[in-house]
């Protein structure tokens, strides 16, 4: 039987109404932001989805904070591959050996599988990929309505302006542990999202195992 592919860009209609939005973190290239970002989760109870990188060291280094989160649901864990390597570059195989190896690693950090939800690097898909990482159980694709400003050159001031730009009711909104700026702002965030009325859910408490 062939496995297919649903892709996720936005929320449920109902969880929209709800005032539903889903924050999802990609990546995860500094590992100060990643630790911030653990402190933060746990002091508020932001729920939220994360896609990591395996290959980037801060998520091993301050994988012991994270382990409760997971463990609760507080904090759903999605694949983003072992290197973030585009997969439309690679073969089906390589598709498959990225995501594997991912899920491998975290699931060894914390003994929760990343399946059935990923998340292609840099967003870059088509049906052979799709078909791919299907064919080895990712069959959940979350993609995005929002995006916040990010960047080497971007700081705190730019990304809070996204925030009131990117998020309303269902949107499905990434940032990134990757710059500075971000661990700065975690608090703000979330009291401009308090502020409309926005909460943050998971991925899999809107759309389910």
């Amino acid at each position: 039987m062939t496995e297919t592919t649903t892709l996720i860009r936005t929320l449920p209609d109902d969880a929209a109404r709800a005032g539903s939005v889903a924050w999802t973190i990609d990546d995860g290239t500094n590992a100060e932001s990643i630790r911030r970002l653990a402190l933060f989760a746990a002091e508020t109870g932001t729920r939220m989805t994360i896609f990591p990188v395996g290959s980037y060291p801060g998520w091993t280094e301050h994988a012991e904070l994270f382990a409760p989160l997971v463990e609760s649901g507080q904090i759903q864990v999605g694949n983003h591959t072992w290197s973030h390597t585009e997969l439309t570059t690679l073969t089906d195989e390589q598709i498959v050996d990225e995501l594997e190896r991912n899920e491998a690693h975290f699931v060894g950090l914390w003994g929760v599988s990343t399946k059935p939800y990923f998340r292609p690097p840099n967003g870059p898909r088509d049906e052979r990929t799709d078909a791919a990482a299907a064919s080895a159980g990712w069959t959940r694709q979350v993609m995005w309505s929002g995006l916040l400003a990010e960047g080497p050159a971007k700081g705190a001031q730019e990304l809070l302006a996204s925030v009131d730009t990117e998020f309303a009711p269902g949107a499905v909104v990434i940032g990134h542990v990757n710059y500075e700026a971000m661990q700065e702002v975690l608090p703000d965030v979330l009291a401009r999202l308090t502020a409309a009325g926005l909460a943050s859910v998971t991925i899999r408490d809107a759309f389910g195992a």
